[in-house]
Formats: C-alpha cells, sequence, structure tokens
C-alpha cells in the first residue's frame, strides 16, 4: 500500500517566507493533520512547491526542530516528533520513568475499562457531557511491587481515535498517549485528600490517610484529548519544581 502524503504546505502570504514556512508546518503539527511520525517534504520538494529557496526553506526546517516540532535525520529523512513531554506548570511525566528514576522497578495493571458514554458519576468527575464518547480507565501502577499511583484516566475518542484498538497490554495509557496523540494546552490542579475506602485498599493504605491528587487536563486547540487523576500515597511522594523569576 502507498504511503499517505502528508497535506500541502500553504503560505499566508504575511511575512517573511521563511516564518510563513515555519508557521504553516507548525499549523500542520499542531492541528494533527500532521500526526507524530508523518514524514516531512525534503527541502528540494518544499523549495519546488513554494518556490523558496534552499536557504529559506532550511532556515524554517532549523527553527521548527528548534521548538521540537521536527526531528531531522540526515540519512532517513524528517519526520513530525512526538509531543513533548513537558510543560509549564509540572512535567507531563511518564510514570514508568518517575519509577525508574527511583532504582526501582516498574509494572502496571489495568483494572478496569469501559467505552462509550460515560455513566453519571464518571461524566461528574470528569466535567463530561453524557453524549461524550469516552474510553474510561482505572490503572494501578506499582514499584517494586508496592502500589505507587493509582490512575482514574478519560480519553476523548474523537480526538483519539486509535484508543479504541488499544488494549494498553504492553504501554500504560499516559505513555501510549504521549506517543500517539499532540495537545497544545494542559491544566493542572494539585490537591490533598483522605483515601477512600476502595482507594485505600488498592494503594494499600489507611482510609482517610492522606494523598496527594493531581488533576489533569489536556487539550489540541479547542478539543479536550484526556483528563486523568492520579493520586499518590502522601507519606510516600513529593513533587519539586525548579524555577526562576523570568520563566
Amino acid at each position: 500500500m502507498a504511503e499517505t502524503q502528508p497535506d500541502a504546505v500553504k503560505l499566508d502570504g504575511a511575512g517573511p517566507v521563511y516564518d510563513q514556512i515555519r508557521r504553516a508546518i507548525r499549523d500542520l503539527v499542531v492541528s494533527g493533520a500532521w500526526p507524530p511520525g508523518t514524514s516531512v517534504p525534503p527541502e528540494h520538494a518544499l523549495m519546488e512547491q513554494l518556490g523558496a529557496s534552499r536557504m529559506t526553506v532550511h532556515r524554517a526546517l532549523v527553527q521548527l526542530a528548534g521548538e521540537g516540532l521536527i526531528i531531522r535525520r540526515r540519512r532517513s529523512g524528517t519526520i513530525v516528533a512526538s509531543p513533548p513531554a513537558s510543560h509549564a506548570m509540572l512535567d507531563i511525566l511518564s510514570i514508568p520513568e518517575e519509577v525508574e528514576q527511583l532504582g526501582q522497578a516498574y509494572a502496571y495493571d489495568v483494572l478496569a475499562r469501559s467505552d462509550g458514554r460515560p455513566s453519571a458519576e464518571v461524566a461528574e468527575r470528569f466535567g463530561l457531557k453524557r453524549s461524550d464518547k469516552v474510553t474510561h480507565l482505572v490503572v494501578l501502577h506499582r514499584a517494586d511491587g508496592k502500589p505507587h499511583v493509582l490512575e482514574e484516566r478519560v480519553i476523548h475518542v474523537a480526538a483519539v481515535p486509535g484508543v479504541a484498538d488499544e488494549d494498553f497490554a504492553k504501554t500504560p495509557p499516559g505513555d501510549w498517549l504521549l506517543q500517539h496523540s499532540l495537545w497544545s494546552q494542559a491544566e493542572h490542579a494539585i490537591s490533598a485528600v483522605g483515601a477512600q475506602a476502595d482507594e485505600a485498599e488498592l494503594l494499600d493504605i489507611a482510609i482517610g490517610e492522606p494523598c496527594l491528587l493531581v488533576e489533569r487536563r489536556t487539550w489540541n486547540q479547542d478539543r479536550p484529548v484526556t483528563a486523568v487523576r492520579l493520586l499518590y500515597p502522601g507519606p510516600r511522594h513529593r513533587f519539586v519544581g525548579r524555577f526562576g523569576p523570568y520563566g
């Protein structure tokens, strides 16, 4: 089967040509028209299509690579990069990497899954419309065999249609999304809560024991991608960030 060709790069006529090329390709990446792994047309093809010089095209691609949107490879060509793993307030972390950085062995279990329209309880918890089609997952992540974090997540099928065919047997949902979806905005909230009975049992802690709850939502433009609640046993975790006065 022939490889699907990416959508054409179209310039808007505003400003320097190199910046028009940069913006046009950036918009194709951010909109999802060019998903991660898409082959970016080579420089000579873009030169011919856009009537631009090699230097102009090269400058645009270098800037896009600097922004982390594309990966340039000398022999195999240029491709669209996977979404960046971190943004302003908190890193969007890979939980397996988080555990491995602690020097511990990682494992996980998908405890529950449902596909389709959310229940009233799930819709209320995640601020969903009852008409939304989502994949709802409950996942327990372990470090050296002990409960590390309890994850509850909804993934919007309209934004990530491939989720319908993924069983998450080899890759946990968060890591799978970093590899197969694109996000442009993220929102984080952290609060202290007491473990409910079912949560306490899964995390092997006492009912009411303090936990850190991280709630995160991501969007691609104005389209919601996923919402997740990560419940960490409080005494076992802390979040550390370093920042300066200029961001």
